[in-house]
C-alpha cells in the first residue's frame, strides 16, 4: 500500500479550479522544507506501539530520499514527534472521553517523553542540522500545540512537504492547517501511510481537490534538483 493514482474526473476538478494539474510545481527548494509526522516507535513498533500502522515502515525509503534531497537542494527537514504530557488530560479531555481506558493508559505509555515509543523509528535518516518538533494534538500546525509554524516562518519556508502516518489523520491534519495558515503544501502521495489503501486514498483525494497538491517522491526529487526551473 502506498502512491494514488487519481480517476481522470479528479485531474480533471482539479485543473478546471486551478488551472494545471500540480499548482505548486514551480516550488523554490531553498524555501521548502519536508514535514515528517509521526513515523516514531507508537506508530511503527509492534512491541512498544499503541495505534501501529504496518505500512509505515514500508514508506521509510522514501522519507529518506525525499530528506536527502530536500537537504541538497538547500531545503530543511523536520522530524515530528507526536508527545503526550500531563496537559492533554485536562486541555484535550475529549479525546481521553473517546477512547477506553485501557487505550487512554497505552497511548499515554506509548507517546511519552523518554519512552521508546514516543522515539523517531531507528533507519530514519536524521541529520544534526535537522529539526525535531513536539506537537501534542493531531496536527503540527494547529496554533497553540506546536511551534513548528514560526520555526518554519523563521526560517523561510513557505512551502511544505507533508510525509508520515497515518495519512488520514494526523498528516492530513496537518496539511490541511498548514495550508490555512498561508504555507504552500505538498501531500506525498508514497510517503504518507495509513492503515488501508482506500482511507489513504480518500484522504489524498479530499486534500487535492481543495486544500493544496499532491506529488510522489520521484517527482518531488526531480522539481528539487532541477535549478533551471527557477533561472528560467
Amino acid at each position: 500500500m502506498n502512491g494514488v493514482t487519481f480517476p481522470p474526473s479528479i485531474i480533471e476538478r482539479v485543473v478546471a479550479r486551478r488551472g494545471t494539474e500540480h499548482i505548486f510545481s514551480d516550488l523554490d527548494p531553498k524555501r521548502t522544507a519536508l514535514v515528517v509526522v509521526d513515523l516514531q516507535n507508537a506508530f511503527m513498533d509492534d512491541e512498544v506501539g499503541h495505534a501501529v500502522c504496518p505500512a509505515a515502515r514500508d514508506i521509510v525509503p522514501n522519507v529518506n530520499r525525499l530528506a536527502a534531497a530536500t537537504r541538497a537542494a538547500g531545503g530543511a527537514v523536520f522530524w515530528i514527534k507526536n508527545t503526550f504530557d500531563e496537559t492533554c488530560l485536562t486541555e484535550w479531555s475529549v479525546m481521553q472521553d473517546i477512547s477506553t481506558p485501557a487505550g487512554r493508559a497505552k497511548r499515554a505509555a506509548a507517546m511519552s517523553e523518554n519512552t521508546k515509543g514516543h522515539e523517531l523509528w531507528p533507519t530514519l535518516d536524521v541529520r544534526p542540522e535537522d529539526e525535531i518538533v513536539k506537537k501534542y494534538r493531531f496536527s503540527a500546525f494547529l496554533p497553540g500545540t506546536s511551534d513548528l509554524p514560526a520555526r518554519l516562518r523563521a526560517r523561510g519556508f513557505d512551502t511544505v512537504l507533508i510525509t508520515g502516518t497515518v495519512t488520514n489523520v494526523c498528516c492530513e491534519s496537518s496539511a490541511r492547517d498548514a495550508m490555512m495558515s498561508n504555507f504552500r503544501v505538498i501531500m506525498v502521495s508514497d510517503g504518507n501511510a495509513a492503515m488501508t489503501q482506500a482511507e489513504h486514498e480518500a484522504s489524498l483525494t479530499a486534500f487535492y481537490l481543495t486544500f493544496g497538491d499532491v506529488m510522489d517522491t520521484d517527482m518531488l526529487i526531480g522539481l528539487l534538483a532541477d535549478t533551471t526551473r527557477l533561472a528560467a
